[in-house]
């Protein structure tokens, strides 16, 4: 009976033994995970928000209200690059002579093969040619799998929400913003649930949304992410 007993204790004691240790690790572990997840989907939000930058930058419109627009724009779309050659001087700008009006002149010269008026305002040396590139190859590195874009990173399979508004309270003109999001539940279910419930109750005693989102459609915030 006494045997029993001691053995009913021993492993009485490496059952606490192990709850404590668990109690210890269980957070630190939550952590480490939470921190390796979100830096990969931090850096995707990061990739939506410069997409959706040169989609208002290049279309002049709002942004894209989903990814799958947003992605095909990056896919299709092409950047101007501008060739320079040659700077205007002092006096030449003092004449009134702008890049424009000097590209004006060397182009009338190629239509005409009358160079005079060129080398009278001295832009021999001048150029300024455009040639176009893929937005892809600009804006993100090379075989960058721009489909991706669209999912969370360890959310099986889910899509990131997105979603856009215009500020018409602002003087100046009407602010396109755009927000785009996950939740906690969607990249962190089943890595400690319980933290999980103790994550989620945090951020919302400090009325924060649980998750990670970039850009805010309730009030400009310069595209910022809730991490930085």
């Amino acid at each position: 009976m006494k045997k029993v007993l001691n053995l009913l204790l021993a492993v009485t004691i490496v059952g606490l033994g192990y709850i404590c240790y668990r109690s210890i690790m269980g957070p630190i572990e939550f952590e480490e995970e939470r921190d390796f997840r979100e830096k990969a989907i931090i850096a995707r939000l990061i990739d939506i928000r410069t997409a959706q930058v040169e989609y208002r930058n290049i279309l002049k419109i709002g942004y894209a209200d989903n990814l799958d627009t947003l992605i095909e724009f990056v896919k299709t779309s092409q950047m101007p690059v501008i060739l320079k050659e040659g700077e205007l001087d002092d006096k030449q700008l003092e004449r009134g002579l702008t890049e424009k009006k000097a590209m004006e002149i060397i182009n009338k010269a190629k239509k005409t093969n009358n160079w005079k008026e060129v080398e009278k305002e001295g832009l021999m040396g001048f150029r300024r040619d455009t040639s176009w590139i893929a937005l892809l190859d600009t804006i993100f590195p090379k075989g960058y799998a721009i489909d991706s874009l669209a999912y969370v990173p360890f959310g099986n399979g889910a899509r990131f929400e997105v979603e856009t508004s215009v500020d018409t309270t602002k003087a100046g003109g009407p602010q396109y913003l755009f927000e785009a999001r996950t939740p906690y539940e969607v990249y962190l279910t089943g890595v400690n649930d319980q933290e999980l419930k103790n994550l989620i109750a945090d951020m919302k005693k400090m009325d924060r949304y649980c998750g990670l989102k970039v850009g805010d459609v309730n009030m400009p915030n310069n595209n910022a992410g809730n991490w930085e």
